[in-house]
């Protein structure tokens, strides 16, 4: 498995798990992989900094708020710039649109997947081991940035 930051037309970036290149390449050529803020199905890699692995079980959130590695602990995800309203605009509607599984997530997105449950767009919380195992299985996933609510 592989994770790829995408970028697309409009600058959005967001990230996004692989079998390995090739699959990233066939997907990308077919419009397969949408902006998640945007729609738009014409991505290309961004720039990227290798990521050097410290151990651990990589049991993270991936669709919702990061995790502490290993606790399963909620931690804040940090936004900065003009990035924010649109992760805000994201979260609302995905909010009214989809329904909420909690975290549930990997379990539901495989029963829709393979027909045990009606289709229908969902959202909760998924361990980046649920995660690679949905791609892998070619359940179609997104990561969702999420910001964290503020009072003010």
């Amino acid at each position: 498995m592989i994770l790829f930051e995408l970028r697309c037309r409009d600058g959005h970036g967001f990230e996004a798990w692989f079998r390995d290149g090739s699959t990233y390449d066939a997907q990308a050529a077919s419009g397969e992989i949408a902006c998640p803020v945007c729609g738009d199905t014409r991505v290309s890699k961004a720039p990227m900094a290798p990521r050097i692995a410290r151990g651990g079980r990589g049991d993270r959130e991936v669709a919702g708020p990061a995790a502490a590695e290993g606790s399963g602990e909620p931690k804040e995800v940090m936004v900065q710039g003009g990035l924010r309203p649109q992760l805000e605009a994201l979260r609302r509607h995905v909010e009214q649109h989809c329904e909420p599984v909690g975290d549930n997530f990997a379990e539901e997105a495989r029963r829709i997947h393979y027909g045990e449950a009606p289709r229908r767009d969902i959202y909760g919380r998924a361990t980046e081991i649920e995660a690679a195992e949905l791609v892998e299985e070619g359940v179609n996933v997104a990561r969702i940035p999420w910001p964290a609510r503020t009072d003010s």
